[in-house]
């Protein structure tokens, strides 16, 4: 049913109808080379950053980050090594002109009109040219910057001493840890479990008391006497939850 001039009647509501594509009309210079950026082009991107955001959610769920001992400001063997997508901003601290008395062109300066320069990419590069051998400056400066970007990050990775970092315990392998057992339940109620950490790890002053190689006696008597940082008379308990705690640090390995 048709009802006033260019009108059709559908259900309750009036359409066009003769509907028109949503593309606005400084488009119609360049017919099927281009598209309206609200809503055609952003719902597009939407749509595939979805996809891989679910992907990245399911793969940290599955497979959860391995992290690393309880910072400990005093150790200063301790490596540091920034995740790899900050390594090219770590190494460019280690060069003269980016570390010292300079640090803060390497920490602000330099990072800043890098990315500066990204969020301005699209008021910088106007043209309408869409083939990369006719935008020889914006395509440079790209390469340029990707260059960079990769040849301090190898760099960084290169020179890092992998060795010396998992001897210095910047690298901590965990144990399976029954913490269900009578042992563990001791170390938790004699408050070992807040300098040494949930997993046993080591913390802040306290060492990792997984692979210790000591022997159940030598373990106690630590525990009763301290040693290092750890005064005496830590563990309260009787000799035989002594034992029990002995017995269970003692058998800790990764192995």
């Amino acid at each position: 049913m048709h009802r006033g001039k260019g009108m059709k009647f559908v259900g309750d509501s009036r359409i066009s109808a003769n509907r028109k594509p949503n593309i606005p009309k400084d488009y119609s210079e360049y017919p099927g080379k281009t598209e309206a950026f609200w809503p055609n082009f952003l719902l597009k991107e939407w749509m595939v950053g979805a996809v891989f955001l679910v992907g990245y959610l399911c793969l940290t769920v599955a497979h959860p980050s391995p992290l690393e001992r309880i910072a400990d400001p005093t150790d200063t063997a301790y490596i540091p090594l920034p995740d790899w997508y900050f390594l090219f901003l770590y190494q460019l601290l280690k060069y003269t002109y980016a570390s010292g008395p300079y640090n803060a062109i390497g920490a602000l300066v330099i990072p800043g009109l890098a990315f500066g320069a990204l969020l301005l990419a699209p008021f910088l590069d106007r043209g309408p040219e869409r083939s990369p051998a006719k935008r020889p400056f914006a395509v440079g400066f790209m390469l340029l910057a990707i260059a960079g970007v990769f040849y301090l990050t190898w760099e960084s990775a290169a020179h890092h001493d992998w060795e010396a970092s998992k001897k210095q315990g910047a690298i901590v392998e965990g144990a399976d840890i029954d913490k269900e057992s009578d042992g563990y339940k001791l170390m938790d109620s004699s408050g070992c479990i807040s300098c040494h950490g949930a997993e046993l790890t080591g913390g802040a002053g306290a060492p990792s008391l997984i692979d210790t190689g000591l022997s159940p006696e030598e373990i106690s008597k630590i525990a009763v006497k301290g040693q290092g940082a750890m005064p005496a008379g830590m563990f309260k308990g009787t000799d035989e939850e002594l034992a029990t705690l002995a017995e269970f640090v003692s058998g800790l390995s990764t192995k």
